[in-house]
């Protein structure tokens, strides 16, 4: 189970104001890319699930991803996640031709997964639900900080092609806490803020900006 505290930022002065009040505790950017897939009826969005390819700096690092059973509620978010690295170029060949997911699945549990719980994928099944579509998706750019209490915290700049959202996400097992923190710090540094409302994979099928 994943748990995050995430606030939305109304825009890109805040962005930019945030960033600098946490410049001190920067670690690393990374520039992501971020595809989604789908069965052809759609059976993993019937069953809010996610199945993500994330490309990390070009293609120096490529991630598998499920998500399921998501829950964000005052800013908290709780989601089942799987998580496996496949080669970068592996990965370009599935955004090309979701087939090529296929495969993968014999070595991959969490393709096995969608398998066998969703009925999508696998060599030799060829039923019109069962195949790979890919989705589209979107750009981010994510700064990491190592904050105070040991906790890591990630800026994000995400640009869909209707917009740019601005977030702060921090992964904890005591989200309370946390939120507590980083909302006594925003306060502090003058930087506006509010409880995200929904992901940003559910903001890209949106089509649209959630305010």
């Amino acid at each position: 189970m994943e748990v995050e505290v995430k606030l939305r930022l109304p825009d890109a002065a805040a962005h930019e104001l945030l960033a600098i009040a946490l410049s001190p505790f920067h670690l690393r950017t990374h520039i992501q890319e971020n595809l989604f897939f789908d069965g052809a009826d759609g059976e993993l969005s019937a069953r809010q699930a996610v199945l993500r390819i994330r490309f990390y700096d070009g293609d120096s690092r490529c991630v598998l991803s499920l998500k399921s059973r998501a829950r964000l509620v005052d800013g908290i978010s709780r989601v089942e996640e799987a998580e496996e690295d496949i080669d970068p170029s592996l990965g370009r060949a599935c955004v090309v031709e979701p087939c090529r997911l296929n495969a993968i699945s014999a070595t991959s549990e969490i393709l096995r997964t969608v398998k066998d719980e969703f009925g999508i994928g696998g060599e030799g099944n060829e039923s019109r639900g069962s195949a790979f579509v890919c989705l589209g998706g979107f750009r981010n750019v994510r700064a990491v900080f190592g904050w105070k209490e040991g906790l890591t915290l990630e800026l994000d700049e995400t640009r869909y092609d209707f917009g740019t959202s601005y977030e702060l996400e921090c992964e904890t097992g005591e989200p309370e806490k946390a939120k507590e923190m980083l909302e006594r710090f925003l306060s502090e540094k003058g930087v506006e803020y509010s409880y995200s409302t929904a992901s940003k994979f559910a903001v890209f099928r949106a089509g649209k900006l959630i305010p």
